[in-house]
């Protein structure tokens, strides 16, 4: 895989974070099914319940344009060790696809692929009453 235009996607956008509280900045880039990449940044606020993860930013901009399947994500902070997505992330990745292969890089150029389904064996499973 190309990670290259993803993760340079995901390095403009955790340039557009806004996380004046915590200063912890993201960017995540998904690759659609049809090649389109689409980003997000965190975008942090004061009540932090109301903050959103890159991760789920580009899901939710992603599905704003239509695209509802996903081919790969990549991952940018400024952490060491690599930052994963949260749990929040994790699962809000699975209702869109059953694995996908994940990238993660920092600012010090590591770099570690990894998947969904390595990352979060067992999402939650929505069983609707019988009857």
């Amino acid at each position: 895989m190309d990670w290259k235009p993803l993760l340079d996607a995901a390095f403009a956008a955790r340039r557009n974070a806004h996380a004046p509280y915590s200063g912890f900045k993201v960017g995540a880039a998904l690759l659609c099914e049809d090649g389109t990449i689409v980003a997000g940044c965190n975008v942090e606020n004061r009540s932090y319940g109301l903050t959103i993860c890159a991760e789920r930013n580009a899901i939710t901009t992603a599905a704003a344009t239509g695209h509802r399947r996903f081919r790969a994500v990549a991952i940018v902070a400024d952490s060491d060790p690599l930052t994963p997505p949260c749990g929040m992330c994790r699962e809000s990745l699975q209702e869109f696809c059953d694995d996908l292969p994940i990238l993660l890089a920092n600012l010090r150029g590591e770099q570690r692929e990894t998947t969904l389904r390595v990352i979060f064996p067992e999402p939650f499973v929505f069983a609707p009453p019988a009857g």
